[in-house]
């Protein structure tokens, strides 16, 4: 039988990594925990249509809770509920690129 691929988020250990490859930490210590899940799926309940859409006549379903200003770390900005955004995956991937593209 051939052998199973290895995940590429562990270490050699098998436990999960620390950081990625970049160097970047990993989400949840970027914040993204079980507080976060929930306020997201709270968020996501009152705000259920990606906005980007919206703008253009769509009503598409948000599947992401974006940071509008990225927060970089900043916790505060990272909670302030009027830095959040309804997204569906395809505006919110489309959004992150540019901003990486401009960095």
């Amino acid at each position: 039988m051939p052998e199973r691929a290895k995940r590429l988020s562990r270490t050699p250990s098998g436990r999960r990594a620390q950081t990625s490859e970049r160097g970047r930490p990993n989400a949840h210590q970027r914040g993204y925990d079980r507080r976060w899940r929930a306020a997201r799926r709270r968020f996501l309940a009152d705000w259920p249509y990606c906005r980007h859409c919206q703008a253009r006549g769509l009503v598409i379903a948000a599947t992401v809770v974006d940071h509008i200003r990225p927060h970089r770390g900043n916790k505060a900005l990272f909670w302030q509920l009027s830095n959040w955004q309804p997204l569906c995956k395809r505006c919110h991937d489309r959004k992150t690129a540019e901003e990486n593209r401009g960095e």
